[in-house]
């Protein structure tokens, strides 16, 4: 299957890499990826010949939140229409965080927002050390909503509030603190690092994996259709606030929002 956004490569073992495929516009989550990801998932998935999957990006950063068009079309979308998009981002994650393979993220650079969201899902993250990770949506005006079942359920209520509401960069060894990433390496020891955790896998009932994973994920958070249409309403509802009209406002008018002084 050709995609646009993302890369799909599977070596003789069944390690699919999945790669963000758009470094020029730092990986950032447009239409179009999100659309990708959500079949990629299903395809991963159905194919027996995968062992696990690697979540990566091209270039220099993971992933850096919402694309700038997708942020341009709602802002002047009707609530209706911003439901149903984040709605897709939602059943993007969801796909990805219900894989019936191991999900490793390769977390090569930076990632802010949805890309938070993207490590979140993931069954395990190793990333850089010297790679920045942010939740910015509040410097926006907005919250990280779509995101924040899986943000939540990965670092647990206490740790996510240091983080969540603040929109301040941390670091690699934060991250691993927070429990976002398991590790946080040099850049020439990530591959060694990857490996490490694909190794494992390579020994066990592909079977018995998914189940074993499946079984974990229905003693933690449920994350259902209804938690979904929540964190969609809820983002929606931060749209329609004057801090977002200010804050994305301003982001694109290339100023300060009126609340910084």
């Amino acid at each position: 299957m050709n995609y646009e956004t993302i890369r799909i490569e599977t070596d003789e073992r069944g390690v699919a890499t999945l790669t963000l495929n758009q470094p020029d516009k730092h990986n950032a989550l447009s239409a179009k990826m999100i659309a990708e990801l959500t079949q990629a998932a299903r395809v991963l998935g159905g194919e027996n010949k995968v062992r696990a999957v690697v979540l990566t990006g091209e270039g220099k950063s993971f992933c850096a939140g919402g694309d700038l068009g997708w942020m341009r079309e709602q802002f002047s979308a009707s609530r209706e229409t911003r439901i149903e998009e984040a709605m897709k981002l939602a059943t993007m994650l969801r796909a990805l965080n219900e894989l019936p393979k191991p999900l490793i993220g390769r977390v090569q650079g930076q990632a802010y927002g949805g890309g938070i969201g993207m490590m979140a899902v993931c069954d395990v993250a190793i990333g850089v050390e010297d790679a920045k990770f942010a939740l910015t949506e509040t410097c926006l005006g907005l919250i990280p909503a779509t995101i924040s079942p899986y943000v939540v359920a990965r670092m647990g209520e206490g740790k996510t509030r240091r983080v969540f509401m603040s929109g301040r960069r941390f670091d690699g060894a934060e991250a691993v603190h927070l429990d976002l990433l398991a590790n946080a390496v040099p850049a020439d020891k990530l591959n060694n690092a990857i490996e490490a955790e694909i190794f494992p896998y390579m020994s066990t009932a592909p079977g018995a994996v998914a189940k074993a994973k499946a079984y974990a994920r229905s003693l933690g958070s449920v994350i259902d259709e209804a938690a979904m249409l929540r964190s969609a309403t809820a983002l929606a509802d931060a749209w329609e606030t004057p801090e977002a009209l200010e804050g994305v406002g301003a982001f694109f008018e290339k100023r300060k929002p009126n609340w910084i002084t």
